[in-house]
């Protein structure tokens, strides 16, 4: 068994090698699917690897996902490494009669090059939309566009006076919301939804699909960062009212809801765990994102705001400007330090065993 730092990897590349070495150890099988047309921040190839745990023929499947977020994979990677060792666990799996799909780095070159968003600029947690229907309005991104993506990056005093006054005047909560709830106007803008369903959602629906078909439940924890106090696990739940209750009974009463108004979280369009109605019609399902804090909020949006700014002005921006950004972005989104890294583990196990629980009835 590893030790918790050896489970998370440096790079998408090493971390997606302790996956697959992972699966080996675990006398599993890999499945790869190819992102064809990009490469990685090293040259690597980009992928999206999975592999199930557990009976083959299973009723009930867990479903962990990582990497939806790009960076954010570091720390679900980490997680899913280190299930792939707990042996413990695998007998609870067979015991249990249930089976664990482990789906690595949903979006790859996210992951490799330090982006939150996909090759197209596209966050994948507000592109699962109708494409056939009127996008989603979000006026209050519109306001702020230009103030987010300024042309000079660090911002200038004026443009950090600018923003402060748009918060002191409506609130914190307010501009979280007008910039993160997700858009569909500015292709080069900041939590870009779209114009029609990405590779990443196509592949993973195919996945949920091949693994979910027949099931009679499918639970899915998709791991993140980036909001709430560091290194705690807030169950997020983003999926449809009427899963709420049997979300409540895998994962606990502390299950929050964007329905209810209850997360730290933003109301967001198109969020991904919409895809499982869609894969699995039928199965007794629920979702949670597993949020993990890493620093404040403002801090994180301001991260995001200059890996935008630097993919508009790549041309423009000295080495100094390049590092200061994806370093930025790397403690933004991975709490790169023991204990936080001990927490995730913690958690992300726990959750399986409360959704084990949760499936028993």
């Amino acid at each position: 068994m590893p030790t918790t730092t050896e489970c998370f990897g440096s790079t998408y590349d090493d971390a997606r090698a302790k996956f697959r070495a992972g699966v080996r150890a675990a006398g599993a099988e890999l499945e790869t699917h190819v992102l064809e047309g990009h490469l990685g921040a090293q040259g690597e190839a980009l992928s999206m690897d999975a592999t199930v745990l557990g009976p083959a023929d299973a009723t009930r499947l867990i479903v962990m996902t990582s990497g939806t977020h790009g960076p954010e994979g570091f720390c679900g990677s980490g997680s899913q490494v280190a299930l792939l060792h707990d042996t413990e666990l695998h007998g609870r799996l067979a015991a249990e009669g249930i089976a664990l799909l482990l789906v690595h780095a949903v979006n790859p070159y996210g992951f490799s090059h330090l982006r939150r968003v996909n090759e197209d600029n596209i966050d994948l947690n507000r592109n699962c939309v109708d494409f056939a229907r009127p996008r989603p309005a979000n006026p209050g991104y519109a306001e702020l566009h230009d103030l987010l993506l300024p042309a000079e990056w660090p911002p200038t005093a004026a443009n950090r006076q600018a923003l402060a006054d748009f918060i002191q005047e409506r609130g914190e909560q307010a501009y979280q919301f007008a910039v993160t709830l997700g858009q569909y106007d500015h292709p080069e803008g900041m939590f870009y939804g779209g114009a029609e369903r990405a590779w990443s959602l196509r592949t993973l629906q195919q996945i949920l699909q091949t693994h979910g078909r027949g099931k009679r439940s499918v639970v899915w924890l998709d791991i993140h960062t980036g909001l709430g106090p560091r290194g705690h696990a807030e169950k997020i739940h983003t999926g449809a009212v009427a899963e709420l209750p049997f979300a409540r009974r895998c994962w606990g009463a502390d299950v929050f809801s964007l329905s209810e108004a209850t997360s730290k979280s933003a109301p967001v369009s198109g969020p991904i765990s919409l895809l499982l109605a869609q894969a699995c019609p039928g199965a007794e399902q629920a979702s949670v994102a597993l949020e993990y804090g890493t620093v404040p909020v403002l801090p994180v949006l301001d991260a995001v705001r200059g890996d935008h700014w630097l993919n508009r002005r790549q041309g423009d921006a000295s080495a100094e400007q390049v590092v200061a950004v994806k370093a930025a972005m790397r403690e933004a989104f991975y709490g790169d330090a023991d204990d936080w890294r001990g927490m995730v583990l913690g958690q992300a196990r726990t959750a399986v065993l409360q959704a084990l629980c949760g499936m028993r009835h």
